[in-house]
């Protein structure tokens, strides 16, 4: 347990990554900050008052300033405008980028020593707009993206298996959009290669939905966009990174030479514990993923370019 994470943004999906970090008692204290007056001192009152049911310690307060999160060990950033039916993560852009570029400022005053976890979209290239802004090292600015894009592989896998979800071992690399790059020849059940339990075409039909995953819930939604796997997996790097847990997640990370690339934020594996991103994990690929993987980092740099800081 930490003594305060900060998750900045209290709509749909940060109002649900509040309650998760509480449930799981990552922190002492979990703050909740949002422009809107009475918006998070109303839910995080509510998910207080949930505690003494659910049996959580952990003391949720929601504020519209920075001086709440003061000394915040993890921020958590999912403020920003959410899609709607039509839109690309990369219509964000603009909004969302000067939404980040002030809170952004706001962590880097108050929370100095902070672990930065990005959540909103276009989330490859506001993680770097948190990077270039707060000067934080790398190892300490994070986004979340694979862990959600694997989460939706797996899931789609396991169904059209009719298997555990549990059995699914699988990664996606790349960035957050349509590009994104489930690697197949890592993909397994329980050990079984999937190849060995699915045909090519299946597997490729599972790969273009993982890839239009997000857009598949914001075309049911109408009004907004997926928050429950959203924070589920903003909240598994918070537990890996407060627990020291030294998992291997897929996470957009600024590389340095990895992969053959550099200067740009991208899903690859990463080893999380106390101190944020430990390392990162190079793996083998085919052809075909390696070649899919530079498409994918094309389609990052094309909207890191137009934005301003």
């Amino acid at each position: 347990m930490v003594n305060k994470i900060t998750v900045v943004g209290a709509g749909n999906v940060g109002a649900t990554t509040a309650q998760r970090l509480a449930e799981k008692e990552l922190a002492r204290q979990v703050v909740m900050v949002d422009v809107v007056e009475g918006i998070p001192q109303g839910k995080g009152l509510d998910q207080w008052e949930s505690a003494p049911i659910e049996g959580f310690d952990t003391r949720v307060i929601g504020t519209n300033g920075y001086q709440e999160t003061a000394g915040s060990d993890i921020v958590v950033i999912t403020a920003g405008i959410a899609r709607k039916p039509g839109m690309s993560r990369d219509d964000l852009l603009n909004t969302n980028a000067g939404i980040v570029k002030q809170v952004a400022e706001q962590v880097k005053k108050t929370s100095p020593n902070s672990i930065i976890i990005m959540v909103s979209n276009p989330l490859d290239v506001m993680a770097y707009v948190a990077l270039k802004v707060t000067g934080f090292p790398r190892e300490r600015v994070l986004g979340m993206a694979g862990v959600l894009d694997t989460a939706r592989y797996r899931a789609f896998l396991a169904e059209a298996l009719d298997v555990s979800v549990r059995d699914i071992q699988a990664m996606v690399l790349g960035g957050h959009g349509d590009t994104m790059v489930p690697l197949i020849s890592y993909t397994t059940v329980s050990g079984i290669p999937v190849t060995q339990l699915l045909d090519r075409a299946k597997l490729d039909a599972i790969v273009e939905r993982t890839r239009t995953g997000g857009g598949e819930i914001v075309k049911y939604l109408k009004t907004g966009s997926a928050y429950y796997a959203p924070s589920s997996a903003a909240v598994q790097m918070c537990e890996a990174i407060v627990r020291d847990q030294k998992r291997i997640l897929p996470c957009a990370a600024w590389l340095t030479g990895e992969y053959g690339m550099s200067g740009l934020f991208l899903g690859v594996p990463c080893k999380l514990g106390r101190k944020g991103l430990e390392r990162i994990i190079e793996v083998e690929l085919t052809a075909d993923e390696k070649a899919a993987l530079a498409k994918s980092a094309d389609a990052v740099r094309e909207p890191m370019s137009v934005v301003s800081l």
